[in-house]
């Protein structure tokens, strides 16, 4: 086999692993997901819609230390020339 043909394989693979994780941790059966289409795409955008909320609290936390730090990484660089 082409070296491409084993490494398109592979990212087949890994990728099909990865979204199988995602969708165990969203408790979605593959049955349920091909007999309940509508309900699973609704209920997939609703896990995504809590986690993007929930993470905002999150990337707000971080904002707290990470801006001040580079804002002062920023004005020093301006004052020496950078």
């Amino acid at each position: 086999m082409p070296q491409n043909v084993i490494g398109t394989i592979f990212k087949i693979l890994a990728a099909s692993l990865v979204l199988g994780f995602i969708l165990k941790f969203m408790e979605i059966d593959p049955k349920d997901l091909l007999l309940n289409f509508g309900e699973t795409v609704q209920s997939a955008f609703a896990w995504a819609g809590d986690f993007v909320a929930g993470s905002i609290e999150y990337v707000l936390i971080g904002a707290v230390i990470v801006v001040p730090i580079w804002l002062i990484v920023f004005f020093v660089g301006k004052l020496k020339g950078k």
